[in-house]
């Protein structure tokens, strides 16, 4: 493998030098080694082509620098990816049952899943999945927590990165709907779930000619417990919003911490109806040149809520909006036009928004909010929310071209753009403090380079905190169209990898990657060294739900027993390549059984499964890990259960009989 790098370096040395230091059309040949020289003119590589791939090709046993998580779109789940390698390392169940890590097949996962249930108890088996955001420590990724909302039903989720498992979902007990989550506070204080399509809160009926006065917007601002790994509901609080569709969110960090920004369309408060002859939506939320940035002061809002002037509906404490403008929480900003991302610059100065139907970002001062604020003698929306000219605000726009939507950044004092209807990533600098970091003048487009196709969402490596890394940005391109070999009409979503190394124009794209199981929206990029996952879980018999020792594990298969007590059977597993202790277990139908598992492996990726046939039961045991499930044997006959992990040379002997009497 060795050889073939050195011969591949070779090969892009000798390029550059034969081309005088531009890019050659072909790879030259001449004075190559033969084999390296062989591959490139067998495979029509061009020089850019095999510097693409000397800068992601990861030999086996070579870890990547950069972990990505990307949200799994309707598919509910999580995708963990290597940067630059691209390599798939995890699919991680959230909202949706997963076979292959046994999430909602019988273990203590199911009890998770049941927490993001309707609150009538309704079962809600997929989301979709839109914005990961990483826990946050003084604006910098710390590596111990993820969360994932779920646009379809207003749920967050909480995973806990030392196991990438989900721990916790919650259902949003006023909004159906959700979008602007899951976005957090720069110390993890409050995970922020902006909300969307207008409602009635609590999701309550109400005529859609009512749509001005009963439906509204809302915030939800979950709080976390760090220490517990769980957010708790009962210090949690919501603000009630106009009902303009809020849509992506922002914290505030450095000079605005303490501030949140959301964008916002519809504010025509169209309700559509094409059927009746009205305007369909598309047409009558655009209406309007601009809409309205939200500006929310998160610290005063904590403070009236720690004050109790809220109103509780459902469990929650919400602050009405009256009370929001009474307290100077709320403020709004116009925005040019039907934005989609609202993005705060590392050091918290600027806020920059992408109208979907105008070219140009839209660059906030945030000082320059704080002093149109403290002047004061506003106007207001026909809600009655302080409404600040966007000529007070505005340090800049930049033209980019069509279709701005999210904005991230790099350490050279760039940011980065995408433009979904140019299909393309636009480099642009930024000024004020940025302004020495780059040799362009200040907000000024510097590139845009062509992605295939239609990017929604963009991330760059540690490119949403107070010091991004710069390096690589990733395109998430909702159409591929040609890119990839043709599996049918439904086609996969493509991640391009693009190299932002260099200053300048000289961004490239360096792989693509494609996405088959669903469309992610939006990911995040963290240093690997931040990461700090058990390697095997800490203690034989540890519950991956409490993170501590069940009490019903054992550590010895002596240990391993079944217990009668009149209808009710309980039973205690060892497992231990490549055999279950007991491989025998007989109760009568009708009987109620629990069935406790510890492994009582301490070896790294020594995993096994635990399958039973006809039951719908499915676990991953992973070494040292404990889990319970519980059912009636409400079906006579003879059943198999085995292990569903290849784990050793005998591991097709890994197998027992579940024998229920009729």
């Amino acid at each position: 493998m060795k050889k073939v790098l050195t011969t591949l370096l070779a090969l892009v040395t000798l390029l550059v030098a034969c081309s005088g230091g531009k890019p050659a059309a072909t790879p030259a040949t001449s004075g190559l080694p033969a084999d390296a020289a062989a591959i490139a003119a067998a495979r029509g590589l061009t020089q850019d082509d095999i510097a693409a791939a000397l800068k992601t090709y990861t030999p086996s046993g070579q870890l990547d620098p950069y972990i990505m998580f990307a949200s799994g779109g309707q598919g509910g789940q999580v995708l963990a990816i290597g940067v630059p390698s691209m390599r798939i390392l995890k699919l991680i169940g959230v909202f949706t049952p997963e076979p292959w890590q046994g999430y909602g097949f019988g273990g203590s996962s199911d009890k998770v899943i049941e927490g993001g249930y309707m609150p009538n108890g309704d079962e809600l088996k997929w989301g979709d999945t839109h914005h990961p955001n990483l826990s946050e420590t003084k604006g910098e990724y710390d590596g111990q927590f993820l969360f994932i909302n779920d646009k379809a039903n207003a749920r967050l989720a909480v995973i806990d990165l030392r196991d990438f498992e989900t721990k916790q979902i919650i259902k949003n007990p006023n909004a159906i709907n959700d979008h602007g989550g899951a976005f957090v506070t720069p110390n993890t204080e409050y995970v922020i779930e902006g909300p969307q399509y207008a409602a009635p809160l609590g999701f309550e009926y109400a005529p859609i000619d009512e749509y001005q006065n009963k439906y509204r917007g809302l915030i939800t601002f979950w709080k976390f417990d760090r220490a517990k790994g769980r957010v708790d509901e009962s210090q949690s609080f919501q603000i009630e919003l106009p009902p303009y569709w809020q849509d992506l969110c922002d914290a505030g960090k450095g000079v605005s911490e303490g501030w949140f920004f959301c964008n916002s369309f519809n504010t025509e408060l169209a309700t559509g109806g094409v059927e009746l002859g009205n305007p369909a939506f598309e047409a009558g939320t655009t209406k309007n040149d601009v809409d309205y940035l939200h500006i929310v002061d998160w610290k005063k809002a904590e403070q009236v809520f720690k004050g109790g002037d809220v109103e509780k509906l459902n469990g929650i404490a919400v602050i009405s909006m009256e009370t929001a403008i009474k307290e100077n929480i709320l403020y709004f900003a116009p925005e040019p036009k039907s934005p989609h991302g609202a993005d705060v610059t590392p050091g918290g100065e600027f806020i920059v928004v992408g109208g979907k139907l105008d070219p140009h970002v839209t660059i906030y001062s945030f000082d320059k909010i704080k002093a149109a604020i403290e002047a004061g003698g506003l106007e207001t929306d026909s809600y009655g929310v302080p409404v600040i000219p966007l000529d007070k605000v505005m340090e800049a726009q930049v033209e980019l071209g069509l279709g701005p939507l999210h904005t991230v950044y790099d350490d050279k004092g760039y940011a980065y753009t995408s433009l979904f209807l140019d299909s393309a990533v636009a480099r642009w600098t930024l000024g004020g403090p940025y302004a020495d970091k780059h040799p362009e003048e200040p907000w000024t487009l510097v590139q845009k380079l062509p992605v295939q196709y239609n990017i929604g969402h963009i991330a760059a490596a540690e490119g949403d905190t107070a010091s991004p890394d710069g390096g690589y940005v990733v395109a998430l391109n909702k159409w591929s169209i040609d890119r990839f070999a043709n599996v049918g009409p439904l086609l996969p979503q493509n991640f391009q990898l693009v190299d932002i190394a260099q200053t300048g124009d000289q961004m490239k794209v360096i792989y693509d990657m494609p996405i088959g199981m669903a469309e992610p929206h939006y990911a995040q990029i963290i240093k690997a060294d931040k990461l700090h996952p058990f390697e095997v879980y800490p203690e034989i018999g540890w519950n991956p739900e409490t993170m501590s020792v069940d009490p019903n594990a054992i550590t010895d298969a002596a240990q391993a027993r079944v217990e009668r007590n009149g209808n009710n059977v309980e039973i205690w597993t060892a497992v231990v390549r490549s055999h279950y202790t007991p491989e025998h277990v007989e109760v009568n139908k009708g009987d109620h059984v629990v069935w406790h598992f510890t492994s009582l492996e301490r070896q790294r990726d020594a995993t096994h499964g635990f399958g039973l046939s006809g039951y719908n039961i499915n676990l991953s045991l992973e070494p040292g890990e404990a889990q319970t499930i519980e059912f009636d044997a409400n079906k006579a006959g003879t059943f198999t259960f085995y292990c569903t992990e290849f784990c050793s040379a005998l591991h097709l002997e890994m197998i027992g009989y579940f024998l229920v009497k009729p």
